[in-house]
């Protein structure tokens, strides 16, 4: 989907309105809250992912994608940050695939008219990357609307800090 490639040059994309596994939280995301949720969002995917096996359908479990708020420069103190962790769910997922565990939900959620930047490195070292983005924006008249988006196209379990990917993304307002 094209909805999960971005360049490291700031780009408008338009985001339909897509179903998603979500869950939200608070706090630090090296924390044990953050690793829980996120181990039962993925759970539920795995889940869904066996009712289309089942059915003879394919489905992957597409990257973790965050929505963040309150998170300051980034940089500090992450105990107020706040977060929704979110999982694509294949087109035609029955309305309750599976049944859900505590805190998972079932969600449309729609970004419309966006910009996006990939962004290669360490999660702490966005800042230019989200500078460069905002700039983008409003060179091109466009105001900010939407919560810090990232989607995660590596596993930082398995790839090095200066190698992850990771596609950071707003909604703006619509050009004219």
């Amino acid at each position: 989907m094209t909805l999960f490639t971005a360049r490291t040059s700031p780009a408008f994309v338009d985001v339909p309105a897509l179903a998603y596994l979500m869950v939200d939280g608070a706090g630090d995301p090296n924390g044990p809250a953050y690793v829980d949720a996120v181990q039962r969002l993925y759970r539920t995917a795995y889940r869904i992912r066996a009712v289309f096996k089942a059915r003879g359908e394919v489905y992957k479990v597409p990257p973790l994608e965050g929505l963040w708020t309150d998170v300051g420069d980034g940089l500090g103190d992450r105990t107020g940050w706040k977060w929704t962790m979110m999982l694509l769910l294949p087109l035609g997922a029955p309305p309750s695939p599976v049944e859900m565990p505590a805190g998972v939900r079932l969600e449309t959620f729609e970004e419309g008219p966006s910009v996006q930047v990939l962004h290669v490195g360490p999660y702490n070292r966005e800042t230019a990357a989200i500078g460069r983005l905002l700039a983008f924006a409003r060179e091109h008249g466009r105001e900010v609307t939407g919560r810090h988006h990232e989607i995660y196209l590596s596993d930082p379990r398995r790839t090095a800090p200066e190698r992850l990917r990771t596609i950071i993304r707003y909604g703006v307002t619509p050009g004219t």
